[in-house]
C-alpha cells in the first residue's frame, strides 16, 4: 500500500532523487512534452471546475501542464520543490496570473478547504506517503477532486528493447521503475478512506521526435540523474549508437489520469 511506511533508506533515496531535476531544469523544459488537451479537458469536466475555481498544481516542474491550465480562468497556484524549475515555469508563463511558490508539498502552507481541485502531473509519487492523500483531503473543499496525471514514452523496437536493457544493466532495481506505475487507482482507494472511488481516462498518440530530444529526455530521468558522471556519459554514448543515423525517433506517448473526489466530512453530531 503506497500510503504505508517506507524504510528510512527508501525515504532518503526518494527525497534525494526528487531534487535532481532542478539541476537540469533547462534541458527538462526543452525536451519534455506537455499533456494532451483531451486529458486536461477530462479533468476539468469531471471536477466541474470553472473560471474562478481555486486550483493547486503540485510539482509543476517547468510548467508543461501549468500552461494548459492557464486558459480556464482558474485562480491557479503552482508549486515545485526546485527553484530552477519554478524559474523556468515563470519564464514560460511570463505575464500570467499564476501564483508560483518554491515549496515541497509537505511544507506547503494553506488553510483547510482552500481548493476545488488539486492536480499533479508525473510528480505525486515523490510526496511523502504519510501525507500523500491526507493533506489533499484536508486542503480540498467539500466535493473537491484530486487528479493525478502520468505520461510516458514507449519507443519502437529495436530501440525500445535496447533501451530497456541499458536501464536494466545500470539500475540498482533493474527495470522495476520502468514497469511500475507512478500511482494507481488502488493507491488512492487505499489512502485511508480519504477519497471516493476513482475514475480513470487514458490517451495514446503516435508521434515522431528529433533524435536529440530523445537523448535529452532519457537524461532527465531521476534514475539517470542519480548516476555518476562517467556512467551518464557512457549511457548517453550508447543511446546515441542505438539511435544511429536516424534524425527522428518514432514512439507512442501514453498518458493517463486517475482522479477521485474527496470523501464528504461527517455531518456535525453524526457517528463516524
Amino acid at each position: 500500500m503506497v500510503t504505508g511506511a517506507e524504510t528510512e533508506q527508501d525515504r532518503t533515496k526518494r527525497r534525494h532523487r526528487r531534487m535532481l531535476f532542478d539541476g537540469v531544469a533547462q534541458l527538462y523544459d526543452d525536451s519534455r512534452l506537455g499533456y494532451p488537451r483531451e486529458i486536461v479537458d477530462f479533468v476539468i469536466a469531471t471536477a466541474g471546475a470553472r473560471p474562478g475555481s481555486d486550483v493547486l498544481e503540485v510539482g509543476c516542474g517547468t510548467g508543461q501542464l501549468t500552461e494548459s491550465l492557464t486558459g480556464y480562468g482558474f485562480r491557479l497556484t503552482a508549486i515545485d520543490i526546485g527553484a530552477s524549475m519554478v524559474g523556468a515555469a515563470q519564464r514560460r508563463l511570463a505575464g500570467s496570473a499564476v501564483s508560483f511558490q518554491v515549496a515541497a508539498f509537505e511544507d506547503f502552507a494553506a488553510a483547510d478547504a482552500s481548493f476545488d481541485l488539486i492536480i499533479s502531473a508525473t510528480a505525486f509519487h515523490w510526496v511523502d506517503p504519510e501525507v500523500r492523500f491526507a493533506k489533499p483531503a484536508r486542503l480540498l473543499r467539500p466535493g473537491g477532486w484530486l487528479a493525478l496525471l502520468v505520461t510516458g514514452e514507449r519507443y519502437d523496437d529495436p530501440l525500445g528493447a535496447a533501451l530497456l536493457g541499458m536501464w536494466s544493466a545500470r539500475s540498482d532495481d533493474g527495470t522495476a521503475w520502468v514497469r511500475r506505475p507512478h500511482l494507481s487507482a488502488t493507491d488512492i482507494v487505499a489512502g485511508n478512506g480519504f477519497f471516493e472511488t476513482p475514475v480513470r481516462q487514458t490517451h495514446t498518440r503516435r508521434i515522431a521526435r528529433p533524435a536529440k530530444a530523445i537523448v535529452a529526455v532519457e537524461n532527465t530521468r531521476a534514475t539517470s540523474l542519480s548516476w555518476p558522471a562517467d556512467m551518464r556519459r557512457d549511457f548517453t554514448a550508447e543511446l546515441r549508437r542505438q539511435i544511429g543515423s536516424a534524425t527522428e525517433v518514432h514512439l507512442t506517448q501514453d498518458t493517463s489520469v486517475t482522479m477521485a473526489r474527496v470523501v464528504p466530512a461527517p455531518a456535525p453530531g453524526s457517528r463516524s
